[in-house]
């Protein structure tokens, strides 16, 4: 394979999904690695899943919402609105998600190689989210034989070379750019962009590969408007805005 399309955090918005299958099919990526969270979000979760399943070509990373949606309760609002739209065609395939793939040096995870609940690249303190000392994460990520390790949660798309030689890459958010969350501590994750974000990955003829940071511009103002609809005047601010209504 020569290229390699990475997405995450879909979290239902199939237009942004629409729009970055389209924009990958163009630049003939060979395979798309979806790192997780694909469905759970208030704007059409249904129509996001027929894009996933019927694309030919992908691997599926299992997020953390994506593991919450094989629960048959959960205190969330979002999983009140997904969970009863899921056939059980729908969460048999979830249930095939794997925890992590491995191709080429490449690693691909959803949070960290080990817990797909926590950040990799930030940590979250009582004093806010820090990005992780390079030092520090490169011991975190000693086991770790491959070269690239690409992840998503935190919906921040970011790229860090470590001292040692590796790098780590957040593919950013397909649907969703800005969130809160109260875990571990009360916090806000922004990309800052409206725009649906992905990551390419370029084998050169060295056998190295270069990672390349991908924006793609779709309708998010009816993205917006249908999270509004459906009750989500959170969900509607991030997606118009790229940022976190609590901080505004």
């Amino acid at each position: 394979m020569k290229t390699i399309a990475v997405i995450s955090d879909i979290h239902g918005n199939h237009l942004a999904l629409e729009a970055v299958l389209q924009d990958i099919a163009k630049r003939d990526a060979d395979l798309v690695v979806n790192l997780g969270d694909s469905l759970f979000g208030p704007i059409d979760p249904l129509a996001t899943a027929k894009l996933l399943m019927g694309h030919e070509r992908m691997i599926h990373i299992m997020g953390n919402c994506d593991a919450l949606l094989l629960k048959a309760e959960h205190e969330s609002l979002t999983h009140a609105f997904v969970r009863p739209l899921l056939d059980e065609t729908m969460l048999s395939w979830i249930g095939t998600f794997r925890a992590t793939w491995s191709y080429e040096g490449l690693m691909f995870c959803h949070g960290t190689p080990w817990l797909n609940h926590a950040y990799l690249l930030e940590k979250v303190t009582p004093d806010g989210v820090h990005y992780k000392d390079a030092d520090r994460l490169e011991k975190e990520l000693d086991p770790i034989p491959e070269k690239v390790v690409f992840c998503g949660h935190s919906h921040v798309f970011k790229s860090l070379h470590l001292p040692g030689g590796k790098m780590v890459v957040n593919a950013g958010s397909v649907g969703l750019p800005a969130y809160e969350d109260e875990e571990p501590y009360p916090h806000v994750m922004e990309s800052g962009t409206p725009y649906a974000e992905y990551v390419l990955a370029h084998r050169q003829e060295a056998g190295n590969w270069v990672v390349e940071h991908v924006l793609v511009e779709y309708d998010w103002e009816q993205a917006s408007r249908i999270a509004l609809q459906n009750g989500r005047e959170d969900y509607a601010f991030a997606l118009r805005n790229g940022e976190s209504q609590t901080l505004r």
